[in-house]
């Protein structure tokens, strides 16, 4: 028999879509039937919300046709066996929260073998930008990456990724922020009549070439110069279509309840579900927000508005360095420029040390000392990989401000990054809720 050596074992169909459950397993007869695979002795978990049973697996034409009490596929005929033993055997998993799209698209690896090992069999794109739609300034600036990896519209998209072909089911949300740009291209300020109607048109056509809805993530510019208003009128385009609106909140620290009322209001106005991205209390004094929110959320469930929330079962996020600076600095698409210029840096600076505007400094929520920088693309900042701000600045003799500017004006990217900023008993707290 072969044996995995991973701790959780995916079975690649969803229980539930195959039409067999515990209830409807197989007899001790069932053992007569051929299968092309049968799992044997594992402790099946089958996503319902039911404790997990052991039991045996039998697939065949790429369907669960048999899932009975362990040890009664032992004897079945089949072309591979799998011993399940100190395993556990469940539906593939959803990362709701996918960032593969340059996989599935291109020079694009489309087996995502990091995803696929770890039991990932769905993923669902869309946090804030989407590869479609776009506009024709948004086509122009693409160059000859229109057509590869942007695409005019949501379908195209779509289609795309389909045509490149991917190892696992592949969906997405429309992009708050590109639904954005496209209308409004990446200023600051209220969208006026006509960008708000060019917006609902595009998020409708989205819908229709099959968007799930519309996602935002609201403490990175240009996405966070939406306001309540705008938010709500294109996802009022996405209700008739049982669009979800899910988000990343406008803040998950100083801000964190009243983003979440925010999304309430923006779900509710709508007239669509809502879903939040990684529900986290950031930074030490936030971390009693945390039950409130969650008491918050449940409130809310019990008077009736459809919400609920995913998260990461760690206490760290990644994102890029650059959610360290002011989203003013980065409009207009002008953040490399601002790091170069001496005044504006300046400017930059001030508001990082005294902060006069609503935004989230994921590096003072982390400290500098929980900031550690990943995704250098120079080969001469490579030694930095793997460190901690705090570390990198004391080498180059520097404050962790000037380290984090000079970093990303050299890689002229976002520089990922991973922020050390939620607590154990938080993360354990909120992984225990129903919804």
């Amino acid at each position: 028999m072969c044996r995995p050596a991973a701790a959780v074992l995916s079975v690649f169909l969803f229980l539930a879509c195959s039409g067999v459950s515990p209830d409807a397993a197989s007899g001790p007869e069932g053992s007569a039937e051929a299968f092309d695979v049968v799992i044997l002795g594992g402790r099946i978990v089958d996503g319902t919300g039911n404790a997990g049973f052991p039991g045996d697996v039998g697939i065949q034409n790429d369907q669960i046709t048999a899932i009975t009490p362990a040890g009664l596929l032992a004897n079945a005929e089949a072309e591979l066996r799998i011993d399940a033993t100190d395993m556990v055997v469940s539906p593939g998993f959803i990362d709701i929260q996918s960032h593969s799209r340059s996989s599935f698209l291109g020079d694009g690896d489309g087996r995502v073998v990091s995803k696929v090992t770890m039991g990932v069999t769905t993923e669902i794109m869309g946090e804030s930008t989407t590869n479609g739609p776009s506009s024709p300034a948004m086509l122009e600036a693409a160059g000859n990456a229109t057509g590869s990896t942007v695409f005019e519209t949501f379908g195209d998209w779509m289609r795309a990724m389909e045509s490149h072909g991917a190892s696992v089911n592949v969906g997405s949300f429309v992009g708050a922020t590109t639904i954005r740009v496209l209308a409004k291209g990446e200023a600051m300020g209220e969208a006026d009549a006509e960008e708000l109607a060019l917006m609902q048109d595009a998020v409708r056509q989205s819908m229709e070439d099959g968007a799930f809805g519309v996602a935002s993530a609201l403490i990175y510019p240009p996405g966070n110069f939406a306001s309540t208003r705008e938010l709500i009128e294109i996802n009022q385009a996405a209700a008739p279509y049982g669009g979800v609106y899910i988000t990343h909140l406008r803040s998950e620290a100083d801000y964190f309840l009243e983003a979440i009322d925010e999304a309430i209001d923006i779900g509710t106005t709508a007239g669509v579900p809502i879903e939040i991205y990684h529900l986290k209390a950031g930074g030490r004094r936030n971390w009693s927000k945390a039950s409130q929110a969650v008491a918050k959320i449940d409130s809310a469930r019990a008077a009736g508005v459809d919400i609920q929330a995913n998260m990461y079962p760690y206490t760290a996020g990644g994102t890029g360095l650059t959610a360290c600076f002011p989203p003013w600095a980065s409009a207009d698409g002008k953040l490399f420029d601002n790091l170069a210029d001496s005044d504006a840096r300046m400017r930059i600076r001030a508001e990082i040390e005294n902060q006069t505007t609503e935004w989230e400094n994921l590096c003072t929520l982390s400290t500098p000392e929980g900031v550690l920088l990943l995704g250098f693309d120079k080969p001469d900042n490579q030694r930095y990989s793997g460190r901690y701000l705090s570390d990198i600045s004391e080498e180059l003799g520097k404050d962790w401000i000037d380290t984090a500017f000079d970093l990303v004006l050299d890689e002229r990217q976002r520089l990922g990054t991973i922020y050390f900023m939620m607590s154990e008993e938080n993360v354990a707290m909120q992984i225990g809720q129903p919804w």
